[in-house]
């Protein structure tokens, strides 16, 4: 044994130790400001959107030629969890969603072959479907965002000077990516009137034509001479608007010029792209992104850096905003989080200095730092970020990472007391305790197993949770073992030999109280399962919660209109929207994205695509208060002013992103049945007063004018209808017929009718429609107009026709608890429904099922290891099965402390409870560990006990009570509260009852005559 001792070892080589402690020190320093700081963790957004389009087609023919083509082939995805998908008339979108159990790698892979699987099935669509393209850019988060307006500018000069600030930004060391956020393409407009056209004689083809073939760029051959090499270039290309005006051509026997009979001019295209809104401005945004493992803190500084020169280089009437800035956030965030760090640190040496005493207590307080130094190095190497996961879980190793020290500590402290020298004293723990305290550290770093080993978004999302408990456990019991003896050796004093009046009072009054339990035993086993069984009767009146709400200013503002609604329909609603919120004394700032959602500026962000009929606003309260007064007004704001559109309101949520916190499916495969499915479901939602804002994905059809051509005789005039649907094309939307090269940009050169011709229906009747030969005829001569429905788009899940029916919650019932209270109204509802249909449930509900799910599937493996180290420790099925019965006794502290608390069972909070397990079985090992050395010295079993509870009374105590207050600071936060309020519940509570029915346990099982109650010594 003496030959594994590895106190004795560092006692023998003291200089050695001292200078590894120095170096931990200095490089757990220099790790600390070089590690990452970030708002989350990062973890991979398992979707990728598929996209194609086919001009022309309807909704119907693109679905069934172009949606079902690439579901079928997308099907055979790798890893694939669920397809979904909407279809739009000429365009389908597809969302490609893996499971949660695909890592970083196999998306990569996967996302490689559904480019190559597609690409294999190309040739099997329809002619004319452009695409299909693939995105799987959706985890990048651009956290710093900058909003640029202007005064006195064209867009095309503000663009220039924003992306002269992007190419700078560029340059910036930790920037990966700049997104350019409401910036409208240049178009040269040439437009004309279809009866100057028929005047004139002009062939509309051939002016097309001759547009294009003037700008074309073609090698015109090079010269080799004796000397030189000389390039030969054809001029005619266009640099402006003017050389468009200017070109001529034949028409008639006669040249005319394109400005005779055409308007020429520059413009934006038509209609406008998305935009962007700062301030009730309109603005032109750039968003930063981060490359991984960065610091978002020095980018931020450098970010400010180098836009206070650019600011000052900038033109008056050019202003930046800074719109988002994650590095303030962070900047808050991780100022809060060492401040409760310090305050954790402190309450714990203070219970170490009391309980202890001065020189003991100092070894602890020395013990902490320099598990922490050698930690940040491991946690460098691991590439683990200082953010929102790892900081909270140093609080939480904070308070575990003592025991060993303490432990170690009070051995040393007893040996002393009895005798030993110093150096026999400070070995006296390892040849004792070591084991026991690995194996309980092992056993507790396995209750985090679930959260390592989740397959689950959720899971990713919260890994460093479980690999910084366990890099800091890990190291704990290394500095316990090596550096803890040796600064026992020079700090430690032999103790004098009275003891202090008031821990002796507690000491007594436990001896005595163990005495009376371990005489009623099967009272004592009783009462205690009685109070297991009670907690497991309470659990259900423990609220449910995913993940709580951030505690975040923002507050985010979605208007959704009707599904044919034009993007200059959303860019009205956004600037009423904006006058609402000018001077509200409550916001700080805000920007609006019209025709598509915000760009992930938070990584828990639910991101929008773009779509004309959406506005999403982020807004920006003064502070939290602020926040949820504003909350409030918008609301009202949004059902007096927006009645026809589907707004909501909310802040912004922490965990992997669900959008609306009720949702339910209804699927089967005829649209019209789904349709009606689905306004039954909404009346049920509707009639629960909690919900608000009931709505649908897509619902309402929208119109479309349908020209019905007289196939004959358009072939009697030489016509086609895909030469009608040129023509209508070209007049109503226009058509791109060049570019022109101007600088960086390129400028689609873009033929179509003049406005009053292009919106009028009476004007398409008398539309000149060319025949071969020059000639027109009016379109109304072999067509005939009328109104029709269709459906504005379809989403599709798994390749069947889906509508999910979403709702918000008021009062601050969570989601959960909705979900339970519709189960028998929505359960009649499915009963009732033809074969083939089925509602589901989504959103909040679902996501956390699914993570739930993916712990739970995870517990076996834990038990498996629990039980394997508590085996190779204990060697005794009795004495395993003791420390399996006395483990789930959390549960009465956990359930009894979240119900007084108020505090809802979220994700986190279960895998606290898991991780309690196996701070409760390491207690208990070492208890066992310690009533078999007292037997092992000659004692009987009830003697022994009796004894080794005594012993270890002190040191299990302060370990849960530096653990109980070591968790304080975080409780009140909003992420890690309920975890921290179930860990002191259950703890506190498991810890007694451990000191209590363990011993009871182990005289029931191994007997022991009772005898009368022994002295209160040690």
């Amino acid at each position: 044994m003496s030959r594994l001792n590895l106190s004795e070892w560092a006692l023998k080589h003291r200089s050695l130790v001292v200078y590894v402690m120095l170096v931990a020190v200095i490089a757990g320093y220099l790790a600390y400001f070089r590690l990452g700081r970030n708002e989350d963790p990062s973890f991979t957004i398992k979707t990728m959107v598929v996209q194609a389009a086919w001009p022309g087609a309807t909704a119907e023919e693109t679905m069934k030629q172009v949606t079902e083509r690439l579901e079928r082939r997308l099907q055979e995805t790798p890893h694939l969890d669920f397809l979904r998908s909407f279809t739009r008339a000429g365009l389908v979108t597809i969302f490609v969603n893996l499971k949660g159990s695909a890592n970083a790698r196999q998306v990569t892979d996967t996302w490689y072959e559904v480019r190559k699987s597609v690409g294999d099935m190309r040739h099997t669509l329809p002619a004319g479907v452009i695409g299909p393209g693939f995105n799987d850019d959706f985890g990048d988060t651009f956290g710093i965002i900058y909003g640029f307006t202007s005064d006195g500018f064209t867009q095309r000069e503000l663009r220039d000077h924003v992306e002269d600030i992007r190419s700078r930004l560029l340059q910036i060391p930790d920037v990966s990516k700049i997104e350019l956020l409401g910036a409208q393409d240049e178009v040269i407009f040439v437009e004309f009137s279809k009866q100057e056209l028929a005047t004139v004689g002009v062939d509309r083809a051939a002016l097309l034509a001759a547009l294009r073939s003037q700008n074309i760029v073609r090698p015109a051959g090079v010269i080799q001479t004796g000397k030189e090499t000389i390039s030969v270039r054809v001029s005619g290309g266009f640099q402006s608007e003017q050389d468009i005006a200017g070109v001529n051509f034949v028409a008639g026997g006669r040249t005319i010029r394109l400005s005779d009979i055409a308007q020429v001019r520059r413009g934006y295209v038509d209609p406008p792209q998305p935009m962007f809104r700062v301030n009730g401005q309109p603005a032109i945004g750039l968003a930063i992104a981060m490359r991984d493992g960065g610091d978002i803190l020095a980018l931020g500084r450098n970010v400010k850096g180098v836009m206070a020169q650019i600011t000052a280089d900038l033109p008056i009437g050019i202003e930046p905003t800074l719109v988002a800035d994650q590095a303030v956030v962070v900047g808050n965030a991780i100022g809060e989080f060492m401040t409760s760090l310090l305050q954790a640190i402190a309450i714990i040496m203070v219970v170490s200095f009391i309980s202890l005493g001065i020189r003991p207590g100092l070894i602890i307080a020395l013990a902490i730092p320099l598990t922490l130094a050698i930690a940040f190095p491991i946690m460098e190497m691991a590439r683990i970020d200082m953010q929102r996961i790892s900081l909270g879980a140093l609080i939480i190793a904070l308070a575990l990472l003592v025991d060993d020290a303490m432990t170690t500590t009070d051995a040393t402290l007893n040996r002393l007391a009895q005798g030993d020298s110093k150096v026999d004293a400070a070995t006296f723990a390892y040849r004792s305790h070591a084991f026991a305290m690995l194996a309980g550290t092992l056993v507790t770093i396995a209750g985090f197993i679930p959260v390592g080993f989740a397959a689950s978004s959720a899971g990713e999302y919260t890994f460093s949770l479980f690999a910084v408990v366990a890099i800091a456990l890990l190291v704990s019991w290394l500095v316990a073992v090596i550096f803890t003896p040796l600064l026992g050796v020079i700090i430690l004093v032999p103790p004098k030999q009275q003891a202090a009046a008031a821990p002796g009072r507690i000491f007594r009054l436990y001896r005595h109280v163990l005495t009376v339990a371990m005489r009623a035993k099967w009272l004592t086993i009783a009462f205690s399962l009685a109070l297991f069984v009670a907690s497991i009767v309470a659990f259900p009146l423990i609220p449910q919660q995913f993940f709580p709400l951030s505690d975040r200013p923002e507050l985010l503002v979605d208007i959704s209109l009707p599904q044919n609604a034009s993007v200059l329909a959303s860019e009205t609603a956004a600037k009423r929207l904006d006058a609402a919120l000018t001077g509200n004394p409550d916001v700080d700032h805000w920007s609006t994205n019209v025709g598509r959602g915000a760009i992930r500026f938070y990584l828990p962000l639910s991101v929008e695509l773009p779509n004309d009929s959406f506005t999403q606003a982020v807004v920006v309260a003064k502070d939290v208060a602020a926040r949820e007064r504003l909350h409030v007004k918008l609301e009202r704001l949004l059902a007096e002013e927006f009645p026809a559109a589907v707004a909501s309101v909310s802040p912004l949520g922490l965990g992997p992103p669900v959008g609306w916190p009720l949702q339910y499916r209804v699927s089967g495969p005829d649209v019209e049945q789904v349709r009606e499915i689905a306004l039954a479901l909404a009346q049920i939602l509707a009639t629960e007063p909690r919900t608000k804002g009931v709505n649908f994905d897509w619902m309402e059809p929208q119109r479309q004018l349908r020209i019905d051509v007289d196939q004959d005789e358009v072939r009697r005039l030489g016509l086609s209808s895909e030469a009608i649907s040129n023509v209508l094309n070209t007049v109503i939307s226009g058509a791109v017929v060049t570019q022109v090269r101007d600088d960086i940009y390129l400028v689609d050169v873009v033929v179509r009718a003049v406005d009053e011709q292009r919106i009028s229906l009476s004007t398409l009747r008398t539309l000149q429609v060319p025949r071969p030969g020059g000639r027109t005829v009016l379109l109304g001569q072999f067509a005939s107009f009328g109104y029709h429905q269709e459906n504005p788009l379809i989403w599709r899940r798994d390749r069947i026709p889906t509508l999910t029916v979403r709702a918000d919650i008021g009062g601050g019932t969570l989601p959960d608890t909705m979900v339970e209270a519709l189960s028998p109204a929505i359960g009649k509802l499915r009963k009732a429904l033809p074969a083939s249909y089925d509602v589901a449930i989504g959103g909040t509900v679902e996501e956390s099922q699914k993570s739930q799910a993916s712990v739970l599937a995870v517990v076996p493996m834990m038990l498996f290891v629990m039980f394997t180290i508590l085996m190779m420790q204990l060697q005794s099925f009795p004495r395993l099965l003791m420390v399996v019965s006395v483990a789930p006794l959390g549960m009465i502290g956990v359930v009894a402390a979240l119900l007084l608390s108020g505090r809802p069972m979220g994700f986190v909070t279960i895998l606290g409870v898991l991780a309690l397990l196996g701070m409760i079985s390491k207690n208990a090992v070492i208890l066992i560990g310690q009533i078999d050395a007292e037997r092992a010295e000659g004692k009987s079993a009830w003697e022994a006990a009796l004894d080794a509870s005594s012993s270890r009374f002190r040191p299990i105590m302060l370990t849960a009570v530096s653990t109980v207050l070591g968790m304080i600071p975080i409780a009140p936060t909003v992420f890690w509260g309920p975890m921290a309020v179930a860990i002191m519940g259950g703890l506190l509570v498991a810890t007694v009852l451990t000191l209590v029915l363990l011993p009871t346990l182990y005289v029931t099982w191994f007997g022991g005559k009772v005898v009368a109650e022994a002295s209160a010594s040690s």
